[in-house]
């Protein structure tokens, strides 16, 4: 298992971002050389956490709870062939294109130590948005990621460090509960009845989607 690419990002415009600046950081390219990770902060303050990688929609995204994202070069393989056109390390914006690893399948607090220093802990799947709709020009892409459920995780810093291309991954850390990153993803998006079998994951879980469960279980204790 090991991480194929580091990528990053610079502001580039797009008519397609929910942000007010009309910049996206999503088109993401390897790196050549070693980059720091660090906890970037609360989200809204935070951006990325990778030193060189731009996040322009705070808003939305970056922060502690995303402060990297991964996916698997095995799934973009897969949307390779159905798409019908090459995905080169990063296409999908993500931060890490990974090889020998089931990132979707993760389970939120997993752990992984990527190189000498760096350890992360998988919080969420990623939801698509019109930005990547936009960066990706596919007819109903939104939908179709969410059907296919191949989300990739999002990550926060347990042990900042620094890592380059190439550098091996060691799962350190699997937690007793089953829930995944696309479990997870299942529950925020078309399966919300699932919203209540989150809080097993604890305080691992994306502190959106813990929020969003305790209200789900809110809101049915306040109709019964």
């Amino acid at each position: 298992m090991k991480v194929l690419t580091v990528n990053l990002g610079r502001p580039t415009p797009s008519a397609h971002t929910d942000g007010a600046s009309g910049l996206t950081g999503i088109g993401k390219h390897p790196s050549e050389g070693p980059v720091r990770v660090d906890d970037p902060g609360p989200k809204g303050s935070g951006g990325s956490g990778l030193t060189g990688d731009s996040v322009c929609d705070l808003r939305h995204h970056g922060g502690s709870d995303q402060a990297v994202y991964a996916y698997a070069r095995e799934e973009l393989d897969v949307w390779e062939e159905q798409l019908g056109r090459p995905l080169p390390n990063g296409s999908f914006g993500e931060n890490l294109t990974t090889s020998g690893i089931d990132v979707s399948h993760a389970r939120i607090g997993e752990r992984w130590r990527i190189g000498d220093e760096l350890v992360l802990e998988v919080t969420s799947g990623r939801i698509p948005c019109r930005t990547f709709a936009g960066h990706m020009g596919e007819r109903g892409w939104v939908k179709r990621f969410t059907r296919e459920g191949a989300t990739g995780a999002y990550l926060r810093v347990i042990v900042p460090g620094t890592i380059r291309s190439g550098d091996a991954i060691e799962v350190v850390h699997v937690p007793a509960h089953g829930i995944t990153a696309a479990l997870e993803f299942r529950a925020t998006t078309t399966e919300r009845e699932l919203l209540p079998r989150m809080l097993e994951a604890g305080d691992a879980l994306h502190s959106e989607t813990l929020l969003a469960a305790q209200a789900y279980l809110a809101k049915q204790a306040a109709a019964s």
